[in-house]
């Protein structure tokens, strides 16, 4: 019997323990975790109150009961010892193993603020976080910070708050996800729906007022409110892991390095998710994506693996979705241009020419939509669409440009298409063959998906598969 322990019960987690279930009946598996096993990403429509609390969880005692999964909640773990091959927990368990994964997923990075600790100052990255926002009413609320975490509870915010303002130390909003023209039709779409929006300005202190708090700006302006978001990035937890001989990358931010099995330099040691360095799909170079569909492959990958099976991680593509207030975001890639050409063609086959990377740019401002394509020769790698859900999601034009850039298909004409039409991916997208490669690069392709086990109690599913389930796994095992 081989002994698993995971540490983590988020999307890298909970698949690497779904997948090495379905691959091994028999395996000895040990979950630990600080906290419930719930959705990060499903915290907004909680805050929101579109759901209960229940609707946040992705497991259950029952459910890792029937999979014959020993959980343990509430554990912090102390540390790592990879000579007797054990994981000490906080409270004195040491639980051996044969297999360890680290999936400690990332905390909220918090800024060195005076005033950081006041009550009602929250970071709004864990479910307590949520609830202690919930509390009370809030009449004012200011977001520090306007990236990606922020701008995905924004829509919840707004409609829990009387009054949102928005904090932004850079120039723009969103700077790790849009370029300074698609982030300026952002913000004006948000000061239009009344939230205000003040980018290149630092807080410097957040002290009493009457109304809760007082925030004072680096230009000393003051604002007060009753409650304080926290935004301003993440970081992975891999601290308990000093003195194991695991390998971080260096720099703050940095996460643990693993090779293209997922396995660390530590033989059956693995990591995923928000605390692992690996392979951008692009480039090749080791980075940590903290985004949920690279957990989610992260643990599918390296489940496979630590049951035996040779899975290979291609590489993860940077990728940001989000809405606020009716208007839909996207990038992928290198959405801003900013690599060479060479690094591309250097990892991927058939990649276009080496060279610079070329810019495409549709900007029409007053519809609210803009598109960019990044080219290297006629294969896409990078874009960013903004705009309406009938322009954005709607069309499924997510979908595709993601597919594109993905699998780095050669264009060749239809790149002069798209520089005619850029807003007809789909002729694109379906003359160049993207989907039959995506169909050929799917993860531990050729068998039934697994995972997505839990559910409320009593609440079966909406609907069985349908055959055309049974004739794609058919046609891809030929």
């Amino acid at each position: 019997m081989t002994r698993h322990v995971i540490i983590g019960a988020g999307p890298a987690g909970i698949n690497a323990m779904e997948t090495i279930r379905a691959l091994d009946a028999g395996a000895c598996i040990d979950l630990v975790c600080d906290e419930p096993a719930y959705a990060r990403m499903v915290l907004p429509y909680y805050l929101e109150g579109k759901i209960e609390q229940r609707g946040v969880m992705t497991g259950d005692d029952a459910y890792f009961k029937a999979r014959a999964v020993t959980a343990h909640w509430g554990e912090k773990v102390a540390s790592v010892d990879t000579a007797s091959r054990s994981v000490n927990l906080a409270g004195g368990t040491s639980l051996p193993f044969d297999r360890l994964l680290i999936a400690s997923g990332s905390r909220a990075a918090r800024p060195n603020i005076d005033g950081l600790d006041r009550e009602g100052v929250v970071c709004m990255w864990t479910l307590d976080d949520a609830n202690r926002y919930l509390a009370k009413p809030r009449a004012h609320t200011v977001i520090v910070g306007a990236g990606f975490i922020a701008f995905t509870i924004l829509d919840a915010l707004i409609a829990k708050s009387e009054r949102v303002t928005f904090i932004e130390l850079e120039a723009q909003v969103l700077p790790h996800m849009l370029d300074a023209a698609s982030a300026a039709i952002m913000k004006t779409h948000l000061e239009n729906a009344g939230v205000e929006v003040r980018t290149g300005a630092r807080l410097e202190r957040i002290g009493a007022a009457d109304s809760g708090h007082r925030l004072r700006l680096d230009s000393g302006d003051t604002i007060d409110c009753d409650a304080v978001v926290v935004a301003t990035g993440v970081l992975p937890n891999v601290e308990f892991l000093a003195g194991t001989g695991i390998e971080i990358g260096g720099g703050r931010g940095a996460g643990i390095l693993v090779d293209d099995k997922l396995q660390t330099g530590v033989p059956g040691v693995y990591a995923a998710g928000d605390v692992a360095e690996a392979a951008d799909l692009l480039t090749g170079q080791r980075r940590v994506h903290a985004v949920q569909p690279t957990a989610v492959d992260h643990g599918r990958v390296a489940g496979a693996n630590m049951c035996g099976e040779s899975v290979s991680y291609s590489g993860s593509l940077i990728m940001n979705i989000l809405a606020a207030q009716g208007l839909e975001a996207c990038s992928f890639g290198d959405w801003a241009g900013a690599r060479s050409g060479t690094d591309f063609q250097s990892q991927r086959d058939g990649a276009g020419q080496p060279g610079q990377l070329e810019t495409q740019v549709m900007d029409n401002t007053a519809s609210r939509i803009y598109r960019k394509y990044v080219w290297n020769g006629d294969v896409m790698v990078g874009g960013i669409l903004v705009g309406p859900s009938v322009a954005v999601t709607n069309a499924n034009d997510v979908g595709m440009l993601k597919g594109l850039i993905q699998t780095g298909v050669p264009l060749g004409p239809w790149r002069a298409y798209l520089e005619e039409n850029p807003l007809d991916l789909r002729r694109a997208y379906v003359a160049s063959g993207a989907s039959e490669q995506l169909l050929g690069s799917a993860l531990l392709s050729g068998r039934e998906s697994i995972g997505g086990g839990f559910r409320f109690p009593a609440t079966p599913p909406r609907r069985a598969r349908s055959i055309h389930h049974a004739t794609l796994l058919a046609g891809k095992a030929d």
